[in-house]
């Protein structure tokens, strides 16, 4: 097993990550920037570096600085949470370069699933459902065709990136060129690409994700799915599992498809296959090939710790239970606390943390990021941290 693993990241997952690496009796290594240097992770942790200057760009998103230090301190392994570099392949490349495991799968996954045409062309190869769509070619030459096969309504999206950057629904003529430069402009400025993408956009659909993990074994297995549905500015608010109300039948091909689909990849680690569905029929959306921000709501149904499963996998350890020996039990629901000002159009808010007192009864769990006393500063993204509530079912999760 490794002895020193490092978390490129901050705020409540790296809080999380630190949290299995105790229990798996591993060195934790946190890295701070200077905004950062009294954090919660920054604190807990068994050793922190300082990165440097606040901005991402010169602290969590800093190749050279991060490898640096790995090197520096003879890191075994890098785990990269979500966000920041957790789905950069060069970032991941470098690392390897430098004979440092990085945990998530490899490179050239990453750089497949990475971009959402390439996943898509990868995933329409292994059978799996797709929407109507295509790439908008630079000079919107292809315009025409799209529209005339998609129709409206049909959502323009970057193809590089997430998040909800780079994206606008357009339910009329008129409304495309306006929507396809500014997905441009805002895909560019964000990811440094400006590469869009158009599909048919569903008005009713629900966002079903399912869990996977893979072995370097060739072990593949599915820990079923969350309902993401409710989201705001496209962003996941709320998250659960099971999905409720959904067809059994459905959830079972599902299950099929990404089984197949992850063997195709020749995936290594944990990862998420994201969906839509409506009229009991789903279509591919993307796969994240990280650990999700909603993972807790399928620990908490399953009793699997999924930072555990990702660091053995990593270390070359077979997946311990077959799919037969996964059971799932009870109802989870995931609400992330934002910093945000409520009479500014909910925009991030920052300032002092005066005081903070965590819930404490047995079907609640709290990952979070922050104390009391702790500064949320401009630089980063305003989620403190996350309340999961659990049940024997919906109701009872949604009393706790």
């Amino acid at each position: 097993m490794f002895n020193r693993i490092l978390i490129a990241n901050r705020g409540e997952i790296a809080c999380r990550i630190i949290k299995t690496l105790r229990e798996l009796n591993i060195c934790s290594i946190a890295v701070y920037s200077y905004a950062d240097k009294y954090s919660k992770h920054a604190l807990i942790a068994d050793e922190a570096y300082c990165l440097g200057n606040s901005p991402a760009v010169d602290s969590y998103l800093n190749i050279d600085k991060i490898v640096s230090l790995a090197k520096k301190y003879n890191i075994d392994a890098v785990h990269p949470g979500y966000g920041f570099l957790s789905e950069n392949s060069n970032f991941a490349k470098t690392l390897e370069s430098a004979g440092i495991k990085f945990i998530g799968p490899t490179t050239k996954t990453i750089e497949v699933m990475g971009n959402k045409a390439l996943a898509k062309e990868f995933m329409k190869k292994a059978m799996v459902p797709l929407l109507p769509g295509g790439i908008i070619k630079d000079d919107n030459s292809n315009l025409d065709n799209l529209v005339s096969m998609i129709g409206y309504p049909m959502l323009i999206k970057a193809s590089c990136g997430g998040g909800g950057k780079g994206m606008r629904i357009v339910y009329k003529k008129s409304e495309l060129i306006p929507a396809i430069e500014s997905c441009r402009r805002e895909a560019l400025g964000a990811f440094g690409d400006s590469c869009l993408l158009a599909e048919k956009f569903l008005t009713a659909a629900r966002h079903i994700e399912i869990q996977i993990a893979a072995d370097q074994q060739g072990n593949v297995i599915h820990l079923f799915e969350r309902d993401c549905s409710l989201q705001r500015r496209h962003q996941k608010v709320i998250e659960e599992a099971p999905a409720i109300d959904m067809n059994q039948e459905i959830k079972e091909k599902m299950f099929a498809c990404v089984t197949h689909a992850t063997n195709q990849l020749g995936y290594e680690g944990v990862g998420t296959f994201e969906f839509l569905v409506e009229d009991n029929a789903f279509y591919f959306l993307e796969v994240n090939t990280r650990l999700q921000v909603e993972h807790p709501v399928t620990e908490m149904i399953t009793g699997i710790d999924i930072v555990k499963l990702q660091i053995e996998i990593a270390n070359g350890i077979a997946i311990p239970f077959t799919q037969n020996e996964i059971t799932n039990s009870g109802h989870a629901i995931e609400c992330r606390i934002y910093a945000e000002d409520p009479a500014n159009d909910f925009l991030p808010a920052t300032g002092t943390i005066e005081y903070i007192q965590e819930q404490t009864a047995t079907d609640i769990r709290i990952d979070n990021g922050v104390t009391t006393g702790t500064n949320v500063s401009m630089f980063y993204d305003p989620m403190l941290s996350k309340v999961i509530a659990y049940g024997k079912d919906r109701d009872t999760a949604v009393n706790n």
